[in-house]
């Protein structure tokens, strides 16, 4: 009896690790967007606005993405996250411009558009989350065994940044598929 005690416990730690990495993976793939749009930002006018054409790689509705747009995202990324794909970094770019476009509607203004993106989550999502005490002292007794000892009151709002954190991120998948199924999007990164 004990033994499947100890095995259940196992599991349910490797599980929080999982889900723990899984939110800063997300945490590192949300800075490193904000870093790559805002290189994309300071690439010179010269690039927009040169003599040359530069072909589309995606529309989101009337707005175009660009090879050359991409191309720099896509360099940067790869510094940052050498494992990742062209068509992660593409439907990042999407997300991104489908983001701003829905703060810039509620009127959001900031120095930068990450500020904007960041100041658009808080307002629409996170706003919205609330964790119960409740919620917190479940969570804590499901993986008593992870807190090494501590008691409740001393990683209570530990605990609670984490649920918010986690319910931040569905939510703004959800919120992001909601965008895309009203938006036209059509990618055509692999045409030539």
């Amino acid at each position: 009896m004990e033994k499947i005690k100890k095995n259940r416990l196992r599991l349910m730690l490797r599980k929080i690790k999982e889900q723990r990495a899984g939110i800063k993976v997300q945490r590192r793939l949300y800075f490193m967007l904000c870093f790559l749009f805002s290189a994309y930002c300071l690439l010179p006018t010269a690039y927009c606005y040169g003599g040359f054409t530069d072909r589309v790689v995606a529309f989101v509705d009337d707005e175009a993405i660009t090879m050359s747009e991409f191309e720099q995202q896509y360099e940067n990324s790869l510094k940052l996250s050498p494992d990742i794909s062209k068509e992660d970094v593409i439907e990042t770019m999407i997300n991104r411009r489908l983001l701003l476009r829905e703060a810039k509607k509620y009127r959001i203004e900031a120095t930068s558009e990450e500020e904007i993106m960041e100041e658009y989550i808080n307002l629409k999502v996170r706003a919205f989350i609330k964790v119960s005490d409740t919620d917190t002292e479940d969570f804590y007794e499901q993986n008593i065994n992870q807190f090494s000892g501590k008691n409740y009151d001393d990683v209570r709002e530990e605990i609670e940044r984490y649920l918010i954190e986690k319910e931040v991120n569905e939510r703004l998948k959800e919120a992001l598929g909601e965008l895309r199924e009203k938006a036209y999007i059509k990618i055509q990164l692999n045409a030539e």
